[in-house]
């Protein structure tokens, strides 16, 4: 038996079926597109999203017997904000992405106002626009009646998980797991349910929201008409922890980190709610059986966009392949870096106002220069998000970091980060990660896999990389990018 993994992320929306000993047999895509209506705003087509999944699941399923697949599992771009029609399941709004700052305003007043504290302590996040709660605020607000049709029952609330399962069964279910209620700031993470107060604070019906459930169980059938043929749904997780349960974190102490549109940093704290005293978040690891398990998560909010940005802004690249040997072209003695704050500075910085910039340019800086400065800006984004967990939690030390995504094919990128870190990285085996972790959510659901623990022994290393900076060298690098992140910040 196989499993069908959907993976709908902010740049493409991918099916992937796995075999059984969930490795990768075929793949399907579809890009999605980018909208910027005004500065600081992007948006998707929610149509987009479901259209792009379903054909590409077609594509895949149309490859195997039909009755081959025994489950689906489903993994999604996180805190993305949708709101439907309860009766006609049209979204009335272009989905918000993870990445738009509209509500910065918002987000400044409620923290003017005194009740960081709260939303930190209740759902382990911070009042900042990345989350899902100020985006729904901001649609009920805006859309006309929207306010008083939510409140009469009429209307639904989603991340991209929800969205998708409410059309892929036929809009039976209302439903997401807890790793994705996590990211809303409207959930309590201790608790495990929508929070009567973060909602009060938000302004938010709460007959808006979807059922939480654990993220291996059950989500429903595939009406037939959508797929062509009625399949469970069996695992559901957001991205970010997807992958980490892919690259086998279940143990506290261990870490990844996935280099796709952004770049996000899991570690695993086990049963204890880390707070943290350097302004990274406190998550939902995952929700197994009932029993929780958390992570400390450091969001940079630009890693492989920024090479989406090279090829699309200056036009440097024609295309992202090219970025890796170009770099290698540059001059070593060069200083140019890349603060890559085109949507604001995510950890530890929480700087939503934040433009990027480009520093310590000569005469001399070309296009492998500032190729090289986008490809080590995840690594000196990552360096200060570990920092950070280091410093937060005595459990972190020794840590190795597992490493996946696509600038994580990147030897030079991935070189670069145990570089800088001055610690080895490891790379696995199957780098689809995020789709694996939604496979084995799916397939353990569905007795076809092992538990947690078991799974987690099936990893392995397609290669260690072990620091080749000297302590010096490497301490100087950083303190120049310190000052760059300074400068960015000051502006």
């Amino acid at each position: 038996m196989t499993i069908l993994a959907l993976d709908q992320g902010t740049s493409s929306s991918r099916a992937i079926l796995f075999d059984d000993h969930l490795r990768p047999l075929y793949s399907a895509a579809r890009p999605v597109t980018q909208s910027y209506p005004r500065p600081g705003e992007v948006e998707h087509n929610p149509r987009e999203l479901l259209d792009g999944i379903l054909s590409s699941a077609r594509e895949v399923l149309a490859r195997v017997p039909r009755g081959s697949v025994a489950a689906i599992g489903l993994t999604n771009q996180r805190e993305t904000t949708l709101l439907w029609d309860r009766a006609t399941g049209e979204a009335l709004h272009p989905a918000i992405v993870w990445q738009d700052r509209r509500t910065a305003a918002a987000c400044e007043a409620v923290q003017k106002a005194g009740h960081e504290d709260l939303i930190r302590t209740r759902s382990g996040l911070l009042p900042d626009p990345y989350f899902s709660a100020s985006k729904l605020s901001w649609l009920l607000e805006h859309l006309p009646g929207a306010r008083a049709r939510a409140e009469a029952g009429e209307l639904c609330f989603g991340t991209v998980d929800s969205w998708l399962i409410w059309h892929l069964t036929g809009g039976r279910l209302h439903v997401t797991d807890a790793t994705n209620a996590a990211r809303t700031a409207l959930f309590n993470i201790h608790t495990q349910d929508w929070d009567a107060e973060l909602c009060a604070l938000w302004r938010i019906p709460m007959g808006l929201l979807p059922q939480v459930r654990d993220s291996a169980g059950d989500f429903g059938v595939t009406d037939p008409g959508v797929l062509g043929q009625a399949l469970p749904i069996r695992g559901v997780a957001g991205d970010q922890q997807a992958a980490a349960m892919g690259q086998g974190c279940f143990a506290p102490g261990q870490v990844k980190s996935t280099y796709g549109t952004g770049c996000f940093v899991l570690l695993n704290t086990g049963s204890q709610a880390v707070q943290s005293r350097h302004r990274l978040l406190t998550t939902v690891a995952s929700r197994l059986k009932g029993e929780v398990s958390y992570a400390l998560e450091g969001a940079i909010f630009v890693a492989g966009a920024a090479v989406q940005w090279l090829r699309d802004g200056p036009g440097l690249i024609a295309r992202p392949d090219e970025l890796e040997a170009l770099a290698a072209l540059a001059d070593p003695a060069d200083g140019t870096l890349l603060v890559p704050a085109f949507s604001g500075l995510g950890a530890p910085w929480w700087s939503p106002d934040s433009r990027g910039a480009l520093l310590g340019l000569s005469a001399r800086s070309g296009r492998a220069e500032i190729a090289r400065a986008v490809l080590q800006s995840a690594g000196y984004q990552t360096r200060d998000l570990i920092g950070a967990m280091q410093a937060d939690w005595q459990g972190s030390a020794g840590m190795v970091l597992r490493v996946d995504g696509g600038m994580a094919n990147s030897d030079a990128v991935v070189q670069f980060i145990a570089d800088i870190l001055g610690a080895p990285v490891d790379r696995p085996d199957v780098t689809e990660a995020t789709a694996r972790g939604a496979a084995w959510l799916a397939a353990w659901a569905s007795d076809l896999a092992p538990g947690p623990q078991e799974f987690a022994r099936t990893w392995a290393a397609e290669r260690r990389f072990t620091p080749q900076m000297s302590q010096e060298t490497r301490e100087a690098h950083y303190a120049r990018w310190q000052r760059a992140v300074a400068a960015t910040l000051a502006f």
